[in-house]
């Protein structure tokens, strides 16, 4: 199941040792075209809430969250060529890296994909 957040981050955390986290749709519209991201290095570890990357656009940049704890295991290497993957293919090919989740219960405080539709009000 992808758990979305109100920083506008997804998290797939099917595989909770390897859970996939991204921008949503709702992010990168309002970014406008991605033209570079600072990935975390991995082996860090985060908690929930912190800074874990970076996304800049022609308008501007954004940080994005650690949705919930964990240690980073993998980036997209494809977006550091392609970071426009980020615009085009939010929720699949654009993701931004995956993390062994070490406090799954976070997942809990954010949305399911109806209630983030109506927490962007495209409900």
């Amino acid at each position: 199941m992808i758990h979305f957040s109100s920083d506008h981050h997804w998290i797939d955390a099917t595989t909770p040792e390897l859970a996939t986290i991204g921008i949503t749709v709702h992010a990168q519209d309002a970014l406008g075209d991605i033209v570079f991201v600072q990935l975390p290095e991995v082996g860090q570890s985060f908690a929930q809430g912190a800074v874990v990357a970076v996304v800049e656009s022609v308008k501007t940049a954004a940080d994005v969250f650690m949705p919930a704890s964990g240690q980073v295991r993998e980036v997209n290497p494809a977006l550091k060529d392609h970071p426009a993957l980020a615009n085009s293919d939010p929720l699949g090919a654009g993701w931004l890296f995956k993390a062994r989740l070490s406090q799954v219960g976070e997942l809990e405080g954010l949305m399911d994909a109806a209630a983030y539709a109506d927490f962007c009000g495209q409900a």
